[in-house]
């Protein structure tokens, strides 16, 4: 079929078109009035993709949006994601192990962003006489 999703087989269904003229009421018209009536074909919104399939190989296929956006069908990777080589990453973890058997010692308490912490004002009786 032509114009039919090749997942879920959505294709185009009849309906109506419904001609109205005038002003709506609650815009302060007199309310508006259906002068026409005419069939019309509801078309279903298909995206030419390329599909990876289950056996590793990539297909053109036709695709309603639905089936896109719901995950019925996986897109074909164009590139791999990025990988970190082997030696770096044993490196890193060698640097995150070593790190966290480190005692921690007690540093000062930073306050977090935005927070300001005040100082209180002294008056002038609890000033200390020199």
């Amino acid at each position: 079929m032509g114009q039919a999703c090749e997942v879920c087989g959505k294709g185009p269904q009849m309906g109506n078109q419904v001609t109205t003229r005038g002003r709506a009421k609650y815009l302060g018209g007199v309310g508006t009035k259906i002068t026409g009536i005419s069939r019309r074909q509801f078309k279903p919104n298909l995206r030419t993709v390329r599909v990876s399939t289950p056996n590793g190989t990539h297909t053109t296929m036709r695709v309603c949006a639905q089936c896109l956006r719901s995950g019925a069908v996986t897109k074909r990777i164009r590139v791999s994601p990025f990988r970190v080589p082997a030696a770096e990453k044993a490196k890193t973890e060698k640097r995150a192990a070593a790190a966290s058997d480190q005692p921690q010692t007690p540093t000062e308490y930073v306050a977090p962003e935005g927070v300001k912490i005040r100082k209180r004002k002294r008056s002038k009786k609890e000033e200390p006489a020199s």
